[in-house]
């Protein structure tokens, strides 16, 4: 197939705060040394932040680096927090409130800010664009270009290609980027970072990488019920014994509230659905009295890569490195990955610049990133929390929380201790039999709500007659397998509706994929337990389309 071609310097896949940043500080570099770059970033989405989802509490401290003028030049960080409160909810009506003392430090949110990420990086696309980078919003990044072991590039997704793979009379075959260098950020689970770690076996001798998965809604409420600055933290009810996680709620301008609970993938119960979890988590009165009396505006979610430093693989290769959420740079203890996937960004692009500098023609392995890496605060800060989720899921939420507590407030991180977690996320899974079904009231319509009036505050849409991007190895895997031994738990783990088991007319059981209805979460990707599913990028501009998130 003819394919048109362009090259570059460096081309980033992902328009996130990762490859932002690294665009960004390239630009900058070149115009210190007087040596301009060519540099193209790649986005999904239909516009940059339009598939970005996060809390998010914003630590400025990698912000500051890139950018020392951000709030002369208009950044959107608007919200200062104000006060800190913390929870461990004990049922579905009462609930402990911590004193500040016995908050972890990481969780202490001073000069911090609440904002949406999308908003942040929309307004770094802005700064990167000023300065010359080339943004292509609504270009998948389908491919790898390689060259024996080395990656040259990536190809974009085709246009309008049939359900069936046939081509329509609007096809237009996918573009070819090449590069010297090229930097993954596609966010957790990256579609080609997958494919990476495997063919260059970057996680040897690391822990397995750890998800959770996060669901959010944006909500406008009352003015006489809107604190700006109040955070808002807390674990426990409504997730059963066995199933780690916590949920946020985050006061930010204009008489939004920001909610959402995350699940860590890990989960034992195949009955346990993260949506209907989150649902009746809102019922709780420790809760409902920010939401009451307001409007939910949007929702979403999204897997997390929660594994820290001992589940960092490698992250360099001949051709490229990972950064951000591919490599899996967020610290959890914070439940934080803004600051950290900029720094690891900003770190890859002075790599880069180096070895470009110094006449690399590409193709050289940038292991030197590794010590960049190790010599920056992103490490150290890893470092310090880097017990943090292995304590939670081995000792549960109180004694794993007493553990950390310990560590951060006593030994300042400095534990001469490192806790692993070696068991993958699918594989804790029980079978059904050994578990028992869940029953999630009926929601109210006011403050608990179903997936598919969900997934349309999403704004989610996909061309319907296109290859479908949720790729079965064996079609018939979920029903034969799946469903007698587990339920089938992709019509729960789903925060979408995306996965249903339905009868025919002669009552035996089909299995149905809604691929219009993904919101690109990936979590089937991690959780299925066969590792049966494949999520691929779809159609360039696909699913959702998420405003102020």
């Amino acid at each position: 197939m003819q394919r048109e071609t362009m090259e570059f310097d460096v081309v980033i896949v992902g328009a996130g705060p990762a490859g932002l940043a690294a665009a960004c500080r390239l630009m900058q570099l070149g115009q210190e040394s007087g040596n301009a770059l060519e540099v193209c970033v790649l986005e999904k989405g239909s516009e940059v932040g339009s598939h970005i989802l996060s809390g998010a509490v914003l630590d400025p401290k990698a912000l500051h680096e890139l950018f020392p003028e951000w709030q002369k030049n208009g950044a959107p960080l608007n919200t200062p927090v104000t006060e800190d409160r913390m929870f461990l909810l004990k049922d579905a009506k009462s609930a402990v409130k911590f004193p500040g003392f016995l908050v972890p430090p990481s969780m202490h949110n001073q000069n911090n800010y609440i904002i949406s990420m999308g908003n942040l990086c929309r307004w770094l696309a802005e700064q990167a664009e000023a300065m010359g980078v080339n943004l292509f919003p609504g270009f998948p990044a389908a491919e790898l270009i390689m060259e024996g072991d080395c990656v040259k590039g990536v190809i974009t997704g085709d246009m309008g290609r049939a359900a069936d793979g046939s081509e329509k009379d609007s096809f237009e075959p996918g573009m070819e980027l090449r590069a010297k260098y090229v930097l993954f950020a596609e966010g957790s689970r990256g579609h080609l970072g997958k494919q990476l770690i495997r063919r260059f076996s970057l996680d040897q001798g690391r822990d397995p990488q750890h998800y959770g998965i996060g669901i959010k809604e944006l909500w406008e409420i009352p003015a006489e019920s809107h604190q700006p600055g109040l955070v808002v933290h807390g674990s426990g009810w409504p997730l059963e014994k066995g199933t780690n996680g916590g949920w946020f709620l985050y006061h930010m301008e204009e008489r939004q509230v920001a909610v959402g609970l995350i699940v860590d993938l890990n989960y034992p119960n195949p009955y346990l659905s993260p949506f209907d979890e989150f649902q009746r988590l809102k019922l709780h009165p420790v809760l409902r009295q920010h939401l009451e009396g307001g409007k939910r505006i949007t929702y979403g979610a999204r897997a997390l890569t929660k594994g820290g430093l001992n589940c960092l693989p490698k992250m360099s290769f001949p051709g490229g490195l990972l950064i951000g959420c591919d490599a899996g740079t967020l610290n959890f203890a914070k439940i934080k990955g803004g600051h950290t996937a900029m720094k690891s960004g900003m770190l890859a692009a002075e790599t880069v610049h180096a070895a470009l500098s110094a006449g690399s023609e590409g193709c050289e392995e940038l292991s030197q990133y590794e010590q960049h890496l190790r010599d920056s605060w992103l490490y150290a800060e890893l470092h310090a929390d880097r017990n943090f989720g292995p304590a939670l899921h081995k000792f549960g939420p109180l004694l794993g929380g007493s553990f950390n507590w310990i560590e951060q407030v006593i030994f300042r991180g400095k534990l001469p201790l490192t806790l692993h977690d070696t068991k993958l996320d699918h594989q804790c899974l029980k079978p059904a039999a050994e578990c028992t079904p869940i029953e999630y009231p009926k929601p109210d319509g006011k403050l608990s709500f179903d997936k598919l009036s969900s997934v349309y505050l999403s704004n989610t849409n996909h061309e319907e007659n296109q290859p479908c991007h949720l790729k079965l190895a064996d079609p018939d895997l979920p029903l034969r397998e799946n469903l007698p031994r587990y339920a089938e738990p992709a019509q729960r783990y789903c925060p979408a509706g995306v996965y249903e088991v339905l009868q025919d007319d002669a009552g035996n059981p089909v299995f149905r994929i809604n691929s219009q209805n993904c919101v690109h979460c990936k979590t089937c990707d991690i959780k299925d337990p066969a590792q049966n599913i494949t999520w691929v990028t779809p159609e360039g501009s696909g699913g959702p389309n998420y405003p102020n998130m």
